[in-house]
């Protein structure tokens, strides 16, 4: 465990975050430099290919969907104004129907947060038919303080952007159009553009499949404008939304899109690769130690500056897993169960490369002790608390407290609950095949700094770099903590590795009945 080094951390960031590697982007040269370095660091490691045919990499293809600047949005009232969406500065979004050439003409409906869930008595769908039609929604959930409504102050899946354009797809909806706040999304519209102004990486349809001809977002200023066709603002739709008995509203407006794309197959890999256990009963399940290694790759100029390279995102964790694979390795004598080493793809286009994995996985789920993640550590030295976040959810918490009382780590609570991490990362693709799963994530209580030091520089990070061309590698950035860290996840997956039996989740759980399907009891 103390071989994981913050210098070599470092390096591996330094290379990973260049502009060489133009951004990691999915399908793209710089993602395919990235796939061939980090495969080369494991090998170098001792490590085994666990890819397809003897390799590293395990392969798949998606759907690219680029959306062009001649993408049109309007809406019309019913007095004849229209409503004009400037693309980028008013809306963004793609379709979802693999084709160059959707469009839509349709009447629209404000649906709420456009969520059905029948264990809350909510159904935001209740007495309506959005069939053919535009739902107009909010991201988020209706708030609570209570843990047994919707999570309380934890967002659950139904905030999602990603359960919310499922829903109305499986409410029959042709389009789905979020109104975007600040609060409601957890970021602000810039990372919305940057993230929705550029390709989208989907799962191939199947023959027949039903899909949104367009899935968007509109700033709140444009939400207003749509709010006032029935006499509100979007903040007052918002508050509608949050109260329960909410009955869905038929607009008066008429939604009509165009949204040209250029339509790609995509070729692209994770990267997986083994280290045996030491006991041949146990050898064959696993730990798994998981990072994505895309990220936005290039796109819009930010001050002059094409290259989004990630290097927070995720650099920070490739190098951590790059780290923890050579420390395993090292070991004299292996734990009992393996572990493999995942690097995804296609975290930032909603989790595709896990979701792959998650569907095609090298170890059974049933054989699978757990999967430790690691996302986007922030550069600012070592802490004395630390982030487990659904952790406490599985059986292998004690092992988590263990190791924490081991590094005089404080165990902290999720810091930004409402913002729905657990839903957001690579370890929930597992979790949801019933893997016991969850990311670590730095405190913001950092050594020798004064309260309150580490939120402030993670709000500065998350309001003016996250998803930006300024996510870039600094000599001067401070990997210690990230040493910290990595040391700190070593220690559970050893331990989870020697553990007497398979970790599943707690009573009630929503992804128990996926493990006791996969076989663990």
């Amino acid at each position: 465990m103390t071989e994981i080094s913050a210098e070599r951390i470092r390096a591996h960031v330094r290379f990973l975050a260049s502009d060489l590697l133009e951004g990691r982007g999915v399908g793209a040269r710089g993602g395919e430099l990235a796939t061939e370095y980090i495969a080369t660091q494991l090998a170098l490691s001792g490590a085994k290919p666990a890819g397809d045919n003897g390799t590293y990499f395990q392969n798949f293809t998606l759907i690219g969907a680029d959306p062009q600047p001649e993408s049109a949005l309007t809406a019309t009232t019913q007095a004849g104004q229209t409503i004009r969406f400037r693309w980028l500065d008013d809306f963004v979004g793609v379709t979802l129907q693999q084709k160059p050439d959707a469009a839509f003409d349709a009447e629209a409906v404000f649906v709420g947060h456009g969520i059905t869930a029948p264990e809350y008595e909510w159904d935001d769908y209740a007495g309506v038919d959005v069939k053919g039609k535009v739902a107009v929604l909010f991201t988020n959930e209706p708030p609570s303080d209570d843990p047994k409504f919707f999570g309380g102050k934890a967002l659950t899946y139904y905030g999602r952007w990603t359960y919310k354009y499922e829903n109305a797809t499986r409410h029959g909806a042709v389009a789905a159009i979020i109104i975007h706040t600040t609060p409601t999304a957890s970021y602000g519209w810039d990372v919305v553009r940057s993230s929705w102004g550029r390709e989208d990486q989907q799962v191939k349809l199947a023959p027949g499949e039903a899909a949104l001809a367009f899935a968007g977002w509109v700033t709140e200023q444009q939400g207003d404008k749509i709010a006032a066709s029935i006499g509100k603002t979007a903040a007052e739709l918002l508050r509608m939304a949050d109260t329960r008995g909410f009955k869905a509203i038929p607009l008066p407006l008429r939604f009509r899109g165009r949204l040209p794309a250029k339509i790609r197959e995509i070729h692209t890999r994770n990267v997986a690769a083994k280290i045996d256990g030491s006991d041949p009963r146990l050898s064959g399940e696993a730990v798994i130690f998981s990072a994505h290694w895309d990220h936005l790759g290039i796109g819009a100029p930010v001050n002059g500056d094409s290259i989004y390279n990630g290097a927070a995102d995720n650099a920070t964790g490739c190098a951590m897993l790059l780290e923890l694979a050579r420390a395993w390795a090292m070991l004299p004598q292996k734990p009992r169960r393996s572990a493999l080493f995942l690097a995804v793809s296609a975290e930032e286009a909603g989790l595709r490369g896990s979701q792959y994995y998650a569907e095609h996985p090298v170890i059974p789920a049933g054989k699978t002790m757990a999967d430790i993640n690691f996302d986007m550590f922030m550069p600012f030295g070592r802490a004395s608390d630390v982030v487990v976040n659904g952790a406490e959810r599985t059986t292998l918490y004690p092992i988590v407290e263990e190791a924490a009382r081991r590094f005089d780590l404080r165990i902290a609570p999720d810091p930004r609950p409402s913002a729905g991490t657990y839903y957001r990362s690579d370890h929930f693709s597992l979790a949801h095949a019933g893997i016991p799963s969850f990311s670590i994530e730095g405190g913001e209580d950092l050594l020798g700094k004064p309260p309150g030091t580490g939120h402030k520089l993670f709000a500065d990070f998350n309001e003016n770099h996250y998803h930006q061309p300024s996510d870039e590698y600094h000599e001067d950035w401070d990997f210690s903590g990230m040493e910290q860290f990595a040391r700190f996840g070593f220690l559970i997956g050893v331990n989870a590795a020697n553990a007497p039996k398979l970790a599943t989740w707690r009573a009630g759980d929503e992804f128990l009945p996926a493990r006791i399907a996969s076989g663990v009891h």
